[in-house]
């Protein structure tokens, strides 16, 4: 019996050149390969983690893996077409009374510069708007992080304010950058 060849070009979660998709057990090396790239950590992090190791990544994902909405977060594997683990992409801080969410998002070094973060995003403003009706997203980076603010710029959002000397990590104090887009200025941006 041949295998049948998986359909791609209508799922909602995959775009042009990334794919969401749930963790899984076996994501458990990559995600340790990746805590080894300390300068992306802490800045994503905002400071030094403790070291870590396979099986603790394993123990994480045990709790995390399949796209488990607990009402806190919900955690998504960015993978490219060809099934490569590129990074990850969370929907949190939800807000029913408000309206409001946010999302965080890395990709690996080794991909980086591909537009695999903005592509996820938009997944994720897609759904959080026309799916679960948000009106407002939310979102913070570090003003050191120029990668997340070339990609919040690309995606529309509009910069808010800063929170001064928010966070201590690597010898200094750094500013936090608030970024907003709503309902209205997302479906401006997206074709229907």
């Amino acid at each position: 019996m041949t295998e049948a060849k998986l359909d791609f070009s209508r799922y909602f979660w995959q775009s042009e050149n990334v794919r969401l998709r749930p963790f899984c057990l076996e994501d458990a090396e990559v995600r340790f390969m990746a805590s080894l790239d300390s300068p992306t950590r802490q800045a994503h992090n905002d400071g030094i983690e403790l070291p870590t190791s396979v099986e603790l990544q394993r123990e994480w994902l045990e709790k995390v893996a399949g796209c488990q909405d607990n009402g806190r977060i919900v955690l998504f594997v960015i993978e490219n077409l060809a099934g490569e683990m590129a990074g990850w992409i969370s929907l949190h801080s939800r807000n029913q009374k408000n309206g409001t969410f946010s999302f965080g998002v890395a990709v690996y070094r080794a991909y980086r510069g591909q537009g695999y973060a903005v592509e996820a995003a938009r997944m994720l403003l897609k759904y959080g708007f026309w799916e679960q009706r948000y009106q407002k997203c939310n979102s913070i980076c570090t003003h050191t992080n120029a990668a997340s603010m070339r990609m919040h710029a690309k995606l529309g959002f509009v910069e808010e304010g800063r929170g001064r000397r928010n966070n201590f990590f690597n010898g200094q104090y750094h500013d936090d950058v608030y970024w907003g887009m709503t309902r209205e200025e997302f479906d401006a941006l997206m074709p229907a």
